[in-house]
């Protein structure tokens, strides 16, 4: 349950987040399930008729407090935060509260997780696991793109032909905030793309009436492929490759990028390409290549190798 003064609030909240911000769908959804639990803490608090107006520090920290004995990562808790910071904002521009509870509040400190990536052995497996069949080779245009490219997989189930220039080898790819960025290819993705354009989507296409003319990767039906589609087929080419779990689409943009850093790319150049707003987001995966060479000084170096 959530107050009248909540509900209305989220409403133009809402319209504000798809109307100005062009936020992605699964922001919204994100932002929207987190204000309608802190509104629902508000009203367990302060009754019905408690507003966004009556909320004070004190009763956020309370939240974050039940939230930390609920077990919630400390990632969760942040993005929660951020949604009241967003949602304060807005209201405050509005003129529906005078302050913002959440203006001077930090967030719980979050551990530094590297993420996880592959060895280029380990790659070069996994991207030649599809087989020929129309499906299959959608699959390896799909792997062979979301590796040469390091684009989000939310970004490769949006694009269409028309985004595709082959003969350049470049795609046209629209990223979160509807910002647009241009991206190679590399030729092993070109080649794999022209034979899923010449062999495989025309089969694909003939599955659907009326055929689906502007996306560029169909499903098994010939319609445009699903997010939740790449990863079941990533899962079964992993599986097939004999590659340890837990790889997701976004592994292949961890590679992209740590590969690329280990052979002398410029972290600014590696931040254009991922579509990075702030260079520190692309740092990370400066983290990812130095603990790399250590790896391989540890093991290459002979005054550095561990007793056994």
């Amino acid at each position: 349950m959530i107050g009248r003064a909540f509900a209305e609030g989220l409403v133009g909240f809402i319209t504000y987040l798809e109307g100005e911000k062009m936020a992605s769908p699964c922001t919204v959804t994100a932002y929207r399930t987190d204000i309608e639990q802190f509104a629902a803490f508000v009203w367990e608090r302060l009754g019905p008729t408690g507003g966004p107006a009556d909320v004070d520090s004190w009763l956020v920290r309370r939240f974050l407090g039940r939230l930390n004995q609920l077990g919630q990562e400390k990632t969760s808790m942040g993005r929660k935060l951020a949604a009241l910071r967003s949602f304060y904002r807005f209201l405050l521009r509005e003129g529906q509260v005078t302050a913002s509870p959440v203006a001077f509040i930090t967030g719980p400190r979050r551990q530094k997780h590297l993420p996880r990536f592959l060895i280029y052995a380990e790659v070069e497996k996994l991207l030649a696991a599809p087989a020929t069949t129309p499906l299959g080779l959608r699959d390896r245009a799909i792997l062979e793109t979301l590796y040469a490219s390091g684009i989000r997989v939310s970004e490769l189930v949006g694009l269409d032909k028309e985004n595709l220039d082959l003969e350049a080898g470049y795609a046209r790819v629209l990223g979160k905030g509807r910002r647009e960025r241009i991206v190679p290819l590399g030729r092993q993705a070109v080649n794999a793309n022209r034979d899923y354009l010449a062999r495989g989507r025309p089969e694909l296409a003939r599955r659907r009436n009326p055929p689906e003319l502007q996306a560029l990767y169909l499903n098994h039906l010939g319609g445009r492929l699903t997010v939740r589609g790449v990863r079941e087929r990533l899962s079964h080419y992993v599986e097939k490759a004999a590659l340890s779990g837990g790889i997701s689409p976004h592994t292949l943009r961890h590679c992209f990028a740590t590969h690329l850093l280990e052979r002398g790319a410029d972290l600014r150049v590696v931040q254009e390409l991922l579509g990075h707003i702030n260079l520190t987001t692309t740092q990370i995966y400066t983290h990812i290549s130095q603990a790399r060479l250590r790896e391989i000084y540890q093991h290459a170096h002979p005054r550095a190798l561990l007793e056994q």
